[in-house]
């Protein structure tokens, strides 16, 4: 008897921990949000561009690119261009270049980050390959562009952003289709 209620109490500690480790899985994104915020890092860019669409030819924001992989991801993977001088109000475009060079078909997601963080609210992002999967096939490259404009309304003290990407192999989670290229 005394081991049926040890085994009872057991089964029900293990059901609490089950549930409070879904219950936490789903609190980290709104928890990692707020530690980014109060840290300063890892900005975010801002949603859809709603200010003036005119030109501030009176200031020059240098932005920079970065790009890296997670270490579990072989895709070459790169910006063909280290920095682009941006008028703020204009609109700027960036090409990306991703290979895999493997022999499978694979799915990617790059995940942005724009610092310094205070900036990340006057950074947006008309279209960006970050917003989609990309499925490359076996020695498949492509280009893609990223188009963003400087906010008008970005403080005059920050003359320098540094958009970086990681690209992160999520071919596990989705796996892509082949194609068949005959034969």
């Amino acid at each position: 008897m005394a081991d049926s209620i040890s085994m009872k109490k057991l089964v029900t500690r293990l059901l609490l921990v089950v549930v409070a480790m879904f219950v936490f899985g789903f609190a980290l994104v709104p928890i990692y949000d707020v530690m980014c915020k109060a840290f300063g890092i890892n900005g975010k860019t801002a949603g859809q561009y709603e200010g003036e669409q005119t030109v501030d030819t009176s200031r020059q924001v240098r932005v920079q690119f970065l790009s890296t992989n997670t270490a579990d991801m072989p895709w070459d993977f790169y910006p063909k261009g280290a920095e682009l001088t941006a008028n703020p109000g204009a609109v700027n475009e960036m090409i990306f270049v991703a290979h895999n060079p493997t022999d499978r078909p694979m799915s990617a997601q790059a995940v942005p980050s724009i610092a310094p963080s205070t900036a990340a609210a006057y950074f947006h992002k008309t279209e960006c390959f970050c917003f989609t999967q990309q499925v490359l096939q076996p020695g498949e490259r492509i280009e893609m562009p990223v188009r963003f404009i400087v906010d008008r309304d970005m403080p005059k003290d920050v003359k320098h952003l540094t958009l970086s990407y990681t690209l992160f192999d999520i071919t596990a989670r989705h796996p892509p289709v082949a194609v068949n290229t005959g034969g």
